[in-house]
Order: structure tokens, then C-alpha cells, then sequence
């Protein structure tokens, strides 16, 4: 019998989460249409988004057990998230899974499917 692996360990679970997440940042901060909902202290939006995909990749549930379920949509409803700004959104991630050598990992299909779901989800403006 087979033993089930979550998609955070099959991504290589803290490590890869901690360099995806390095690599995510200075993309989004660079980026004149999603800069602007990414104010404020940059190591805690960090720590929450190591958090966030630990759980949400089957990992410890790290999130909830500091600032409850992560009801995503809901906490994300006073930031204008367009479209746009989602498909942006995922052009960050891709590249910096490119970037980390994500995208040849077997897991990283799955992994940015469940992304793109999530961004979908997260609009909540039509311009």
C-alpha cells in the first residue's frame, strides 16, 4: 500500500514554501498593478503567506492555528482584486516557480492549478 504524500511534501514542503515565497515577493512589489495591495509590513505579509500555503498545500495548519480558518475571499474583500490583477497575480507565481526550479517538480501542476482557483475565487471588482 501506497503512503499518501500532501502536495506540501510533495513540492518539498518548507524549504521550497520559504524560496517560493522569496521569489514571489519582489515580483508583486514590482508590479505597478499589484503593488498597491501589498502595504505594510512586508516580513508579517510574508510569514502569513508561508503560513497560508503550508495549510493550504496540506502542510501543518500553521494559519488557522495563529489567526483562525483563513476564510481567503472574506479577508481579501477591502482590496480592489480585478481580473487583471489575479491573472498578474499568477504571472508572479509562475515565474517564481520557474524561478526556484518549482515548475520541474512533478507537484507544481496541482499546486498552480489550486492557485488559479484561489484567484479566481479572490475577484471581487470588474473594473
Amino acid at each position: 500500500m501506497q503512503e499518501f504524500k500532501s502536495l506540501f511534501e510533495e513540492i518539498g514542503g518548507t524549504v521550497i514554501i520559504e524560496k517560493l515565497v522569496e521569489a514571489f515577493y519582489p515580483r508583486v512589489y514590482a508590479d505597478p498593478i499589484l503593488s498597491p495591495l501589498f502595504e505594510g509590513d512586508i516580513k508579517e505579509i510574508k510569514q502569513k503567506q508561508r503560513m497560508f500555503l503550508t495549510q493550504f498545500l496540506g502542510g501543518p495548519p500553521l494559519y488557522s492555528q495563529e489567526f483562525g480558518p483563513p476564510a481567503m475571499k472574506q479577508r481579501h474583500m477591502p482590496f480592489e482584486i480585478t481580473p487583471k490583477r489575479a491573472e498578474r497575480w499568477l504571472s508572479c507565481m509562475k515565474d517564481a516557480f520557474n524561478e526556484i526550479g518549482l515548475d520541474q517538480n512533478p507537484a507544481a501542476g496541482p499546486f498552480y492549478d489550486r492557485l488559479m482557483q484561489v484567484a479566481a475565487i479572490m475577484v471581487n471588482s470588474y473594473e
